[in-house]
């Protein structure tokens, strides 16, 4: 887990045509796995996978299941929690999953010690 500039994510997102933010997708989901400390949820590789076989409507599920393991992950370390599972359906929904991951990787940048 290392911590991502996220303006430098969301460039580099631009700049690849959206290549970067694949990788930056498949990233923060290992990483919000890892510090949730689930078993249970699919590998970034597999979460990417299924999101582009079912057309984008497993990343409606993945944003979901993110919002609500980051809460998870917040609690284990006692850091205020922040539930925004629906928040970050509905940017999906809009087609706006990069502010999800840029949302999600400042939530994981301040659980990572400096």
């Amino acid at each position: 887990m290392k911590k991502r500039d996220i303006v430098v994510s969301i460039i580099l997102s631009l700049v690849t045509c959206g290549i970067y933010s694949l990788v930056w997708f498949v990233g923060i989901t290992d990483d919000v796995k890892t510090v949730s400390e689930d078993t249970q949820m699919q590998s970034g590789g597999i979460a990417l996978l299924l999101t582009i076989v079912t057309c984008g409507i497993y990343g409606i599920y993945w944003a979901y299941k993110m919002g609500d393991l980051m809460k998870t992950a917040q609690t284990k370390r006692n850091l205020p929690v922040k539930d925004n599972a629906i928040l970050y359906v509905i940017l999906e929904l809009f087609g706006l999953g990069i502010v999800v991951q840029a949302l999600i990787q400042s939530d994981l940048n301040q659980m990572i010690p400096e």
